[in-house]
């Protein structure tokens, strides 16, 4: 049985979560579409997995010892076998039929399309406010000239000669045991009971053709970095038109170079000259709803946090509210001064720190009463 824990990287104690951030990473890694054609059986694997541990049942089960998936591979012999018919199942396991292929029938032309995946960057406003991204997928699409029926003119399949429409042919092999008889699919139809006497010749009767594709995707507002979207049926179509497979876009967010973002909230740092923090002073920024007045008051010290309050990111689940914009203070000290302005700050130093003296302390001191004192600053700086 395989160890569903090891494929996909995480331990029996992994939460719902971990099992699903380790999902989407492995399925990443490996999607044919991005690793190469080579990959597909590993891609199916962890998709395997995931099916098992992401189900609550299915994971109780394994935990168990069965495979959900594959019972038989987890009973052995005795369990889910009862006399003759279980050893039937058993020899089907190693001669593809056994004694008798009553289970057996012909492989259906029309199969489900895979999942295909795909990646988008947006800039942070999109992300902000939600829109449209477009993606190029290649993939495979419905042919264009049969429509998926895989025929010429719309001719329809015929029975195959050889098997009669089973889709399989008997046949007597000799084993340890004697000789027996085994079916296998057969050759000339490859198990579908029926042949394509004249396939189309776009898509040589497979009913679907290799695409590239540009495909809009909507963009929730508040969506955050790494989120994965679900696009119902524009992932592959299947072998004879079958129905298309999901498609799965992964979103990363690119850096802004004026804002972070902290959840529903955008940070900006602000370099400001020493005179706007001491007086107080109105600029205007920039923000992703057009220029802003950020009033800076009187006294500010650096790292002191202006907010702007509903500027920030829209949140995802209100849609209807937004987050803040926090300006963080940045007190730019001059380390050259003109001769005047060498004098005025020796005058201020008497008007206000004639009786200064230093403290040390294990954390930021609590800001002084401030009453009266941009009087004297402004009367100094006059």
């Amino acid at each position: 049985m395989a160890d569903y824990y090891e494929v996909l990287g995480v331990t029996r104690e992994a939460s719902e979560d971990e099992i699903k951030r380790a999902y989407r990473k492995m399925s990443r890694k490996y999607h044919p579409d991005i690793a190469g054609p080579q990959f597909e059986d590993k891609f199916k694997e962890v998709n395997n997995a995931y099916d098992v541990l992401s189900d609550p049942q299915k994971k109780q089960m394994y935990d168990q010892g069965v495979d959900p998936n594959n019972p038989q591979a987890s009973a052995g012999f005795g369990q889910g076998a009862q006399g003759f018919d279980g050893f039937g199942d058993i020899f089907g396991q190693f001669f593809g039929g056994g004694f008798g292929a009553s289970g057996q029938g012909p492989v259906p032309r029309t199969q489900a399309g895979r999942d295909a995946l795909s990646h988008v960057n947006i800039d942070l406003k999109t992300a902000i406010f939600g829109g449209v991204a477009h993606t190029t997928i290649h993939t495979y699409g419905l042919c264009p000239d049969c429509g998926g029926a895989g025929t010429r003119n719309g001719e329809k399949p015929v029975t195959c000669p050889d098997c009669k429409g089973q889709g399989f042919r008997q046949k007597v092999v000799r084993t340890m045991l004697g000789q027996m008889m085994t079916s296998a699919p057969c050759e000339r139809c490859e198990g579908h009971g029926t042949i394509i006497e004249h396939p189309c010749q776009t898509c040589m009767g497979h009913g679907r053709v290799q695409t590239k594709r540009s495909v809009g995707v909507t963009i929730p507002a508040g969506i955050t970095d790494d989120s994965r979207l679900r696009l119902a049926s524009q992932g592959e179509v299947g072998e004879g038109g079958g129905a298309a497979g999901d498609l799965y876009i992964d979103i990363s967010i690119n850096p802004d170079p004026q804002y972070t973002r902290d959840g529903d909230n955008l940070h900006c740092w602000i370099q400001i000259p020493m005179s706007w923090a001491v007086l107080g002073h109105d600029i205007d920024i920039d923000t992703f709803d057009g220029k802003k007045t950020l009033s800076i008051p009187a006294g500010c010290q650096s790292e002191d946090a202006i907010p702007l309050k509903g500027l920030g990111v829209t949140k995802l689940r209100s849609q209807s509210e937004r987050g803040d914009l926090v300006a963080h203070m940045v007190v730019d000290t001059p380390t050259k001064l003109s001769d005047k302005e060498e004098k005025l700050m020796i005058q201020f130093a008497k008007l206000h720190d004639a009786d200064a003296h230093h403290t040390t302390g294990r954390s930021r001191p609590k800001p002084k009463s401030r009453k009266g004192f941009f009087g004297r600053i402004k009367d100094a700086l006059a």
